[in-house]
């Protein structure tokens, strides 16, 4: 399959793709609008009919113009396909997750002599000179490349991914129709800043199209966890990453699918591996990946824990983090005085608010609840669906209070990482004390479970 054109469809200008998402944003202004007109005149059952229909028509869109992208677009509808978010009534639900699903399957499938030139031209000589061996059938496929298995002349096993020919491309010419989404979100929460938020997202996709610097994201973050008794990051070859091209340690461990089909003690297990390891590295490294999603992860035949794909990748300033390990003090201590300071301080509430300092500690609580609750909760996908709709939904009971709230850009990407890391464990259906587990890096507590002894004796061994 030859990579696509675009006279197929798939459009690679900002013009072809600006025109896209105008359409997608104009149509759907026009819908809100008429929707609001036509309230006035309706009951309270035709109200939420009303908006259901709305949400539906808008989802749809939503999906038809991701499948037109790739790259960063893509990955929204990749996301979005594990998450069992509440975008869309339950009645319509299981439709539209099978339209999501297609987006995650639908990296491109490009031909192997257009990706072998991809790797010669990164390395300037022949495949055959690079490794040992090379297997051309891809053995998984990302939003902007593809990757293979191979052997280095030491005989070591590696994995290698590729970048697709001119994604980057693609990619930079979506991140410029950025502005038109942000704005459009505006109609839900006009507390956002587009530009400030649309710079950060713009940074970390960005970065994400250099695999040097993703490599450097990884062995970082190899350095920190080598040796480690129940999570592993892959070592980086070095010397055989490229812009385009970043080979590593190959691993082979069981997948999500088969994962969610083990007992539950040891999902469990697993379920708290996977929140100790995207939490600890924000709140204790204070450098995380943005995607937790189950294709980055493996379960290896030792039991252990690996975690992969390092491209959309964020260092926290010391002071964010700190910032938001102590709201959730306030909150766990019941001090809403000293957390609405603090919101409204770092720019999460605006001046125009006019709610109570309580009605924010109630709204923090509901989006934190699940580990700031000091008992054992089984995380489904309906928890993780209950959380966005609070977050960001109309049909949120704080969605009043959102239009007067904002998103500061440094906390963008560790609020992804939470709900993300939520619809993990809520797809494993993980049960845990969440809140044991989380005293840890929120007020530097004794582990009280067997993992966290096994990880305090390592950290303690590392110094």
């Amino acid at each position: 399959m030859t990579p696509p054109r675009d006279d197929e469809g798939i459009p690679t200008s900002r013009l072809a793709r600006s025109a896209r998402v105008g359409r997608l944003a104009a149509g759907q202004a026009a819908r809100q609008l008429g929707t609001r007109a036509a309230n006035v005149a309706r009951g309270e059952e035709e109200r939420r009919r009303a908006l259901e229909r709305r949400q539906v028509e808008t989802a749809e869109q939503i999906v038809a113009a991701l499948g037109t992208m790739k790259g960063a677009a893509m990955k929204l509808g990749q996301v979005m396909s594990f998450l069992d978010v509440g975008l869309v009534p339950e009645e319509y639900r299981e439709e539209f997750q099978t339209k999501l699903a297609a987006l995650r399957d639908a990296a491109p499938k490009v031909d192997f002599k257009d990706m072998r030139k991809v790797l010669e031209r990164e390395y300037d000589e022949p495949l055959e000179d690079v490794f040992e061996t090379f297997d051309p059938v891809p053995i998984a496929a990302a939003s902007i490349g593809q990757v293979y298995r191979a052997t280095l002349r030491d005989g070591r096993e590696v994995a290698v991914k590729v970048q697709y020919p001119g994604v980057a491309q693609a990619v930079r010419a979506d991140m410029q129709n950025l502005g038109m989404i942000l704005r459009l979100m505006r109609s839900v929460a006009p507390g956002l800043d587009p530009k400030a938020i649309g710079d950060e997202i713009r940074a970390r996709i960005a970065e994400e199209l250099d695999y040097e610097l993703e490599a450097a994201n990884q062995r970082s973050l190899a350095r920190i966890y080598r040796g480690h008794p129940f999570i592993v990051v892959p070592d980086v070859v070095t010397s055989l990453s490229r812009e385009r091209v970043i080979v590593s340690e190959f691993v082979d461990g069981r997948g999500f699918e088969e994962i969610k089909q083990l007992p539950q003690e040891e999902r469990d297990r697993i379920g708290e591996i996977v929140f100790r390891f995207y939490f600890g590295c924000m709140y204790r490294h204070r450098q995380f990946s943005g995607d937790p999603h189950p294709g980055n992860s493996l379960l290896l035949r030792d039991g252990r824990m690996a975690f992969l794909d390092f491209g959309l990748f964020k260092r926290l300033p010391a002071e964010a983090a700190e910032l938001e390990l102590q709201m959730v003090r306030h909150s766990l201590e019941d001090r809403p005085h000293e957390l609405a300071a603090d919101l409204r301080a770092a720019g999460f509430v605006l001046e125009s608010a006019r709610y109570s300092d309580e009605q924010l500690l109630e709204q923090f609580r509901d989006l934190t609840w699940w580990y700031t609750t000091d008992a054992e909760i089984m995380l489904e996908p309906e928890i993780a669906t209950q959380v966005m709709i609070d977050m960001s939904d109309p049909r949120s009971r704080h969605f009043a209070q959102m239009r007067h709230e904002s998103l500061p850009p440094d906390h963008l990407f560790g609020r992804r990482l939470e709900v993300l890391t939520l619809a993990v464990l809520g797809q494993l259906r993980a049960k845990a004390n969440w809140y044991r587990i989380a005293r840890e890096w929120i007020y530097g507590a004794e582990p009280e479970t067997e993992l966290g002894r096994q990880e305090a004796a390592f950290w303690s061994r590392r110094g």
